[in-house]
């Protein structure tokens, strides 16, 4: 009997040393790096002292053939999570906005939740689309217009945080439509935008 209970105490101490020590979301952000860890992380590719919203900008746009190969850049609804080799940080988010990263494609595509900076790649890069945005909840148009696909195959907004909406995306005569949201745990990336 004393053996059972001893064995039963050692396996509550077990079980209780395996919880995470990661904080939750919201937490205490030094876990992913300190401000001086993300700005040296950005350093080397002209990007410290910018915000997360010129960064995601700056990397997204960036053409193929010259995006860092050791940075790892994912977007989420609330910060820009970096990383390269053994370093990690973050950059916060503006609250009020999300960024929404679209690859429309015809024939092949890719699973994707948060859109990574560095390594998505779409099919249609470097392609003028015709896109139109709206917000479900009152029918406004967010967007409606000619942009042409980053050299990835994406081609990125920032739209308001907290609604639901719709995307399409026209090519030629080939349309497509998706519907998304920018709720706090809502993707990042949208690679369902079949043209058909």
């Amino acid at each position: 009997m004393k053996r059972l209970f001893c064995i039963a105490i050692l396996g509550i101490l077990v079980l209780s040393a395996c919880g995470s020590s990661s904080p939750e979301r919201g937490g205490n952000e030094d876990a992913k790096g300190d401000s001086a860890d993300t700005q040296q992380i950005l350093e080397p590719y002209g990007l410290a002292g910018k915000s997360a919203d010129e960064v995601i900008n700056a990397l997204d746009r960036l053409p193929v053939d010259q995006r860092p190969t050791d940075l790892m850049a994912s977007v989420r609804a609330d910060e820009l999570i970096l990383s390269a080799g053994d370093s990690e940080g973050s950059v916060p988010l503006d609250r009020d906005r999300f960024y929404l990263s679209a690859a429309p494609f015809i024939s092949q595509t890719h699973e994707c939740f948060f859109h990574s900076l560095t390594t998505c790649k779409g099919e249609l890069a470097d392609t003028e689309v015709r896109v139109k945005i709206v917000d479900k909840t009152n029918d406004t148009v967010i967007v409606d217009e000619d942009v042409e696909t980053y050299s990835n195959g994406f081609v990125g907004f920032w739209l308001p945080a907290d609604i639901e909406g719709t995307m399409s995306i026209r090519l030629g005569d080939k349309t497509g439509t998706v519907d998304f949201t920018t709720k706090p745990d809502a993707p990042t990336c949208v690679t369902t935008l079949k043209l058909v």
